[in-house]
């Protein structure tokens, strides 16, 4: 079985809009996450994954070298996870 390492990365966030992409010490806070789970799945032989409901942080996820996978931006924070993180 492989390992699949899920970020999540919703846009809208009733207390920081955006936190995602935003910058902290001259990068983004996703680009961090993605960096540290990259080297995890590196060390592990496993995958990384974004799951996302935003295209731009699909985007940046796509150019920091990291599949990036759509979910429902309606669905609210518990039931986005679990969606994000089980293949239909």
């Amino acid at each position: 079985m492989k390992t699949l390492i899920v970020i999540p990365a919703r846009y809208g966030s009733t207390r920081l809009p955006g936190k995602p992409l935003a910058m902290i010490a001259g990068r983004t806070m996703l680009s961090r996450v993605i960096h540290v789970a990259q080297a995890a799945g590196h060390a592990a032989g496993a995958d990384v994954v974004v799951a996302t409901d935003d295209d731009r942080i699909k985007t940046h996820a796509e150019e920091q070298g990291t599949a990036a996978v759509m979910t429902d931006a309606a669905l609210p924070s518990c039931k986005a996870a679990r969606a994000r993180s089980v293949p239909e």
